[in-house]
């Protein structure tokens, strides 16, 4: 299997985020987390709900002809969404603008609050995300501009200010970032930043140059999981036959 992608390697390990999630609603944002948790649905993790987006719980099979098909297992109307948020049964893959050592996650403004470089889409429902349930993020390009030393504005909250929260964020949990170079989690005396694995054919040295602070280095550091065959042919037959995920690493 040695003509594996970039790109099938970052989906497989959106998809071991979810591992162990168990009858949760997964909420993945980003083509490449989306298949993600297809994958992790489809394979490890069968007991994953799904939502799209409107008022429906979906889930997958295919057809004969190998394409993805979606079948409707519930009634889930948007307004039920936030109760699941509220009551932890949730796990959400963000994207990050801007995210720093602690998890602080940015999707709203670059740049000074009084007169910002660049307006993005607002902090969403990122604040409610993190207090609540567990939270990933997947960052398709790993760069200094989006691993900076501080956020120019909070959305997701980190571990840091999870702490100066007290019983107030006892449901916050951070639990892996997923990106173009590696896999990163949290698990560090301080709550900050952590190197968990390096995709295949990239190093330690890369990661840390496309970063804007010091991170901690798992004493356990390893490879990221390839897709073994099984996952290798949903993902190229069902998943993502055209490979868009590649495109949206740029690679």
């Amino acid at each position: 299997m040695s003509d594996i992608t970039r790109a099938e390697v970052c989906i497989v390990a959106c998809a071991e985020a979810f591992r162990g999630d168990g009858e949760i609603l997964a909420s993945p944002m980003g083509y490449t987390s989306m298949m993600g948790a297809r994958l992790a649905r489809l394979t490890f993790e069968p007991l994953l709900a799904m939502s799209d987006g409107v008022a429906t719980l979906t889930g997958f099979g295919r057809s004969e002809e190998g394409r993805l098909t979606q079948t409707a297992e519930g009634w889930i109307p948007y307004r039920t969404i936030f109760d699941m948020v509220w009551h932890g049964r949730r796990h959400v893959m963000m994207g990050a603008s801007q995210i720093d050592r602690f998890g602080n996650q940015n999707i709203s403004m670059v740049g000074d609050f009084a007169q910002p470089k660049a307006q993005l889409i607002g902090a969403r429902g990122a604040p409610g995300n993190t207090i609540n349930h567990r939270t990933s993020y997947w960052v398709p390009t790993h760069n200094p501009q989006v691993f900076v030393p501080a956020v120019d504005f909070v959305c997701g909250i980190g571990n840091d200010r999870a702490r100066a929260l007290g019983k107030a964020a006892r449901f916050h949990h951070l639990h892996r970032v997923i990106t173009s170079l590696c896999v990163l989690d949290f698990e560090t005396p301080d709550g900050s930043m952590r190197v968990r694995s390096l995709h295949p054919g990239v190093t330690l040295d890369e990661v840390k140059a496309a970063t804007g602070f010091d991170l901690a280095v798992a004493p356990d550091l390893a490879e990221s999981r390839l897709p073994n065959e099984a996952e290798l042919a949903i993902i190229r037959t069902t998943l993502d036959p055209k490979g868009f995920a590649a495109k949206e690493i740029g690679s």
